[in-house]
C-alpha cells in the first residue's frame, strides 16, 4: 500500500469527481467483482455445548462483476459460475453506456489484469466512459467493497442453502434489489468518507 498514491488518488480523482456526480454531471461508479463460494459463513454463535450446523462443500462458486451507482446506491452487475474476465467487463461496460444515457459515465476500479487490458480500455473509449484505476492495494477507496460485505453478512451468514440454484438465486436478487429494500443501510454505507490507514481515521 502507497499512502501517498492513495491520498493524491483521493484528493485529485476521487473527491472531484464525487463532486461532479452529487451535481448531477456525470454517472459514477465503483466496480469490482466478488466471488461467493457456497460454503458456511460463521456469523455469531455462543453455546456451552457442541452445536453442528449443516452446510455445503464449498466446491461451488458464483461471481459476481458489479457496478455501484454512487447516487443511487443500484448494483449493476454481470455473474456467472466460472471466471470473471475481460469479456464479463466489457459486457458490463456496455450495459451501463445502454442504461445511464444523458451523462458522461465515470469508474473507479483497481488494477485487475481483466480490468486494465487492451480489450477493455479500448471498448471504454468507443463507449465514452472513463476508467479511473485505483493506486495498488486500495480497497478502502472502493466503496463497492462495502456493499459485498454486506451482501455477504446479510444473505449468506449462518445461513444453509440447500442448492446452488437457490444460493445463486439468493445473491442476485438480493443484489438486484439492494439500493430499495436495504436502502437505509445503503445510504449509512456508501459515503464519500475513507479511511486512510495510515492515520486510522475518516477522511
Amino acid at each position: 500500500m502507497n499512502v501517498e498514491k492513495q491520498a493524491s488518488f483521493l484528493e485529485e480523482t476521487l473527491k472531484p469527481a464525487i463532486v461532479k456526480a452529487k451535481a448531477d454531471l456525470i454517472h459514477l461508479f465503483f466496480m469490482d467483482a466478488s466471488h461467493f463460494v457456497m460454503s458456511g459463513l460463521v456469523g455469531r454463535l455462543w453455546c456451552k455445548v457442541r452445536l453442528w450446523v449443516k452446510t455445503s462443500s464449498g466446491r461451488k462458486r458464483y461471481n459476481v462483476l458489479g457496478a455501484l451507482h454512487f447516487i443511487s446506491k443500484k448494483i449493476e452487475m454481470v455473474a456467472n459460475d466460472s471466471y470473471i474476465t475481460s469479456v464479463q467487463v466489457v459486457e458490463l461496460l456496455e450495459k451501463l453506456a445502454t442504461r445511464y444515457v444523458g451523462k458522461p459515465i465515470a469508474i473507479i476500479l483497481d488494477n485487475a489484469s481483466y480490468q486494465r487490458c487492451k480489450l477493455v480500455t479500448t471498448k471504454a473509449a468507443e463507449l465514452g466512459i472513463e476508467l479511473m484505476f485505483l493506486p495498488s492495494y486500495s480497497p478502502n477507496l472502493n466503496l463497492i467493497e462495502r456493499a459485498w460485505k454486506f451482501v455477504k453478512s446479510a444473505v449468506l451468514n449462518a445461513a444453509y442453502i440447500d442448492t446452488f440454484e437457490e444460493y445463486r438465486e439468493r445473491i442476485s436478487n438480493f443484489i438486484e434489489n439492494i439500493e430499495s429494500e436495504n436502502a437505509d443501510m445503503m445510504y449509512s454505507l456508501i459515503t464519500e468518507n475513507f479511511q486512510m490507514f495510515d492515520e486510522c481515521k475518516i477522511i
